[in-house]
């Protein structure tokens, strides 16, 4: 079994070399590093030379003419790949030692399953450590209060759980997800977990398996929430869309998570893709329940529901859906 990593980078000499020593370092050995770089103005290129003159058996080396951007950069990066399995790699994290390893052991004992995710630690700009709960944990909260729930409705209905930087898939899943679709505020990671849940072949392990780094130039982030049991309580109530005995806050909140589900599952469902007809039937799925969070916080507060319509109006900023 091939194993390949699509790495992505752009002036991250910073914490590259971190990032790229934890790879190298794995007990289970990866066989190739793909790496596109995006027109990097710092030392970015120099690194990564220097690992190609170290290691030219693993390291594949490309640098874009034009600048791609996030998205089509990992695209590209992903169809450089020849491995049976191919993880995504930030340029700035780190990851656990025994990633590789036991997210084989995973595929391997459980067939069905084509993309794995997972929970990840949070580090700051130092690489210090810090505790917090993140987004990565509300699959494992839904479970311990035996809350049913299935990852696409959660990851097309109200957000996604799943990140690039602990993703990894088997390549018989690039014929569903290449190409990737480019839509304002849709990331490449929350494509591939989208399709690959709607197939029911995908999985978020409880485990951390990465260190995921907090920093000022960061593209993406807003991941990592303060750990107390207030906290944990509302990642549980935003997911979970059977529980109607929330506050006024979490009914917004749910309410305009919702509305930005229908405008992303509209947009994808123009993409010429074999899964146009199914964001087709999700937005309409996602729209029933836009009305209906909003009919069930409208009676259940009253004032504060026409309040926030009055002052939505006065900004010219008032969710709707036809």
């Amino acid at each position: 079994m091939k194993i390949s990593v699509a790495m992505c980078t752009y002036n991250g000499e910073k914490h590259l070399v971190e990032q790229l020593d934890s790879i190298l370092n794995q007990t289970h050995k990866v066989d190739e590093i793909i790496v596109c770089d995006d027109r990097s103005s710092d030392k970015t290129i120099e690194i990564l030379n220097n690992y190609k003159i170290n290691f030219p058996n693993i390291f594949q080396i490309y640098q874009n003419e034009v600048t791609l951007r996030s998205v089509k950069n990992f695209e590209k990066a992903i169809t450089l790949c020849t491995g049976d399995i191919i993880f995504l790699s930030d340029q700035d994290d780190r990851w656990v030692s025994e990633k590789v390893e036991e997210y084989i052991i995973y595929f391997n004992s459980h067939p069905n399953i084509k993309t794995l995710s997972s929970n990840g630690y949070c580090i700051d700009d130092n690489s210090i450590l810090k505790d917090k709960y993140s987004l990565w944990d509300i699959p494992r909260f839904l479970r311990e209060e035996n809350i049913d729930f299935n990852y696409y409705t959660l990851i097309s209905q109200i957000l996604n759980v799943a990140t690039g930087a602990s993703m990894a898939f088997k390549k018989e899943v690039l014929s569903d997800i290449l190409p990737f679709p480019v839509v304002d505020k849709f990331h490449h990671d929350e494509w591939i977990a989208l399709i690959s849940s709607s197939k029911d072949q995908f999985e978020l392990l409880d485990k951390k398996y990465f260190y995921y780094r907090l920093h000022d130039n960061q593209q993406v982030g807003g991941v990592f929430y303060d750990k107390t049991e207030k906290t944990k309580l509302w990642l549980i109530d935003m997911c979970n869309l059977n529980h109607d005995n929330i506050s006024f806050k979490q009914y917004k909140k749910r309410w305009k998570r919702v509305f930005r589900a229908y405008q992303k599952n509209i947009k994808l469902s123009t993409f010429d893709t074999k899964f146009s007809d199914s964001f087709k039937i999700n937005s309409e799925e996602t729209k029933n329940l836009f009305f209906k969070t909003e009919s069930a916080m409208k009676k259940k507060y009253f004032f504060q529901y026409h309040l926030m319509k009055i002052g939505y109006n006065l900004k010219n900023k008032n969710l709707k859906i036809e």
